[in-house]
């Protein structure tokens, strides 16, 4: 992989991470989402894969530090961890018989319901934030090692 496929994917991946994070958005906001539309699990959304796959050769270059993905890693976790209350809030096993089970239908959610995602969400935002904040700081460090630099390593 040379430099600019390296910034290609960091860059698709960021991409992807503010759609996740739009999608959670539209959900609270009462449009209707599929429910895995926006995967709870940090490994299964677009970003996940990414870091877990592609983005563990940045690990390789001196340039970049372990704490910078250490941190990505962990905001990552975060912004999930939110996400998940608002998942079960909209999503969560409905009350009813065999048949609402069996078809899935979405949970009612109360107006006290719909506020506390809103305060998930504002939270999931400022962490997300912090995310974009640390993903810019390793594209920057990527753009500053030269070619040849990254050519030896990968």
């Amino acid at each position: 992989m040379d430099k600019e496929e390296i910034i290609e994917h960091l860059r698709a991946a960021k991409t992807a991470h503010i759609k996740w994070v739009q999608k959670a958005k539209l959900l609270i906001n009462g449009i209707e989402i599929e429910k895995d539309a926006i995967p709870v699990n940090s490994t299964e959304c677009k970003f996940g894969k990414w870091f877990y796959s592609d983005g563990q050769v940045l690990n390789a270059l001196s340039n970049n530090p372990m704490e910078c993905m250490n941190s990505i890693e962990q905001l990552h976790f975060e912004l999930h961890d939110i996400y998940m209350h608002i998942f079960n809030i909209y999503f969560s096993k409905p009350e009813g018989g065999f048949l609402s089970k069996l078809f899935g239908k979405k949970k009612e959610v109360t107006e006290i319901d719909a506020q506390r995602a809103q305060t998930y969400f504002a939270n999931m935002e400022e962490v997300s934030k912090k995310l974009l904040d640390e993903i810019n700081r390793l594209e920057r460090r990527i753009l500053a090692i030269p070619e040849e630099r990254i050519k030896e390593l990968m």
